[in-house]
């Protein structure tokens, strides 16, 4: 769905939350979100889909070698852990007392912070 003016697209996740991987190699695993690229719609979770990565000896690395590191992972893949029951759940928007849309648990129906 594409936005009017704003062309960035709403997500569900933000940096900095737990999630919980629901498909892929690393199905049913937990973890917090590096970054996240709105365009690509794609998110870094730390320690999961770890890729290997060949490096070419430089100035900055003389040996060279193989490095592992963080694979982007679609966010139709995550689900969001709810901070306070600790359970995956999806999530809703509302609008608070003064007027701010903030998310909050479906599941729960606690507003989550970040």
């Amino acid at each position: 769905m594409e936005r009017k003016f704003n062309k960035q697209p709403k997500l569900h996740i933000k940096t900095g939350d737990t999630v919980l991987v629901i498909a892929g190699d690393d199905k049913g695993n937990k973890g917090k979100i590096l970054s996240v690229d709105r365009a690509k719609r794609r998110a870094i979770v730390e320690g999961l889909n770890m890729v290997t990565k060949h490096i070419k000896p430089t100035t900055n690395s003389p040996q060279g070698g193989i490095e592992k590191k963080e694979a982007p992972i679609h966010i139709s893949n995550l689900k969001l852990v709810d901070p306070k029951s600790g359970e995956a759940t999806r999530i809703g928007r509302k609008k608070d007392e003064d007027g701010k849309l903030v998310r909050y648990s479906k599941k729960t129906g606690e507003v989550i912070n970040g």
